[in-house]
């Protein structure tokens, strides 16, 4: 079993390689990814990378919402998968803090994205986090 570290690296990977094959259904290139690039049979990482495209709808009104002025698909390819990621976690993964999904975008925009796009994922996750609070009372 993956850390949760790594699982999200994987996650970001494929959402990011997925970004590029667009003529492909989601459930096809986790397959061939999974096999060419030898992922690990990890069961949050296929639930997680399944779930993301089954309510991609929702997900990015989600986005879209807080990005103020942004539309999703003006976003780079790595920053929406990075997006895409936490606000999944945030929105379906009741057990993950709102705290560390946003920590560990942060922590992935670092290691993967450019340096402008840390505080553009941190605000707009932080957004997002207040909302749902806030309609949870």
């Amino acid at each position: 079993m993956l850390k949760r570290r790594e699982a999200r690296e994987i996650l970001v990977g494929l959402l990011f390689e997925s970004e590029f094959r667009t003529d492909e259904n989601y459930v096809e290139i986790y397959a061939i990814s999974a096999e060419e690039r030898m992922i690990p049979e990890d069961d949050y990482v296929k639930k997680a990378y399944y779930a993301i495209f089954e309510h991609k709808d929702e997900i990015d009104a989600c986005i879209g919402e807080h990005a103020h002025g942004w539309k999703t698909s003006r976003m780079t390819k790595l920053s929406r998968s990075i997006l895409r990621l936490a606000t999944y976690e945030m929105l379906f993964e009741e057990e993950i803090p709102y705290s560390v999904s946003i920590n560990e975008a942060v922590e992935l925009t670092k290691k993967f994205d450019d340096e402008k796009a840390r505080p553009f994922v941190n605000g707009i996750l932080n957004s997002i986090k207040t909302k749902l609070e806030a309609d949870a009372q």
